[in-house]
């Protein structure tokens, strides 16, 4: 599976790609940031990200994304910022059909570090271990968008085993019950 990782932001947008599956090693591929100018109009710095993130999506094919959810900070207008380059981001990918599942960044830590307090150098440093790279991706967004597209081919590899079991004990009740002619 192949997963593109995006960590929000209006200045800087964090992208990461890693392929993977559960059990097996995950592979680096490539990470980045999508950048606007901060004297841009705010509709301009919104088509720049589009255009960043599609791009990133044209040439790296992911099977699904992985955004960071936005969560309640103090400054409103980081608040804001971040959660118009989530909208945009999660748009890009539902106009292409790519499944986008939401990771909090206390989710990531945890399944990066295996502490959801984790602090930022110590999910850094997990991700170069993992991915065994010399170092974490630059700037600290892509590292950032790396250990989300992480955490979601463990966290996902994980929920989608559950689901495949859920479904085939329900398909097992359900030929069983038929045979009992209930």
């Amino acid at each position: 599976m192949r997963v593109l990782g995006i960590d929000p932001g209006l200045t800087r947008c964090g992208v990461g790609v890693v392929d993977g599956s559960v059990g097996r090693p995950l592979t680096f591929v490539a990470a980045g940031a999508v950048r606007t100018d901060a004297e841009d109009e705010l509709p301009s710095r919104l088509l720049d990200i589009e255009h960043g993130i599609d791009a990133w999506l044209s040439e790296h094919r992911p099977d699904a994304v992985a955004v960071e959810r936005v969560f309640a900070q103090h400054n409103v207008s980081t608040v804001m910022g971040t959660a118009q380059a989530s909208a945009v981001a999660i748009t890009c990918a539902a106009r292409r059909g790519l499944p986008v599942v939401l990771h909090t960044p206390s989710e990531v830590k945890a399944a990066i570090t295996g502490n959801g307090r984790a602090e930022k150098a110590q999910v850094q440093h997990m991700v170069a271990r993992v991915l065994k790279l010399e170092a974490a991706p630059k700037p600290a967004d892509a590292a950032d968008a790396v250990a989300l597209a992480i955490c979601h081919i463990w966290r996902g590899g994980a929920q989608e085993r559950v689901a495949r079991a859920q479904q085939e004990f329900a398909r097992k009740v359900e030929v069983a019950r038929q045979a009992r002619g209930l």
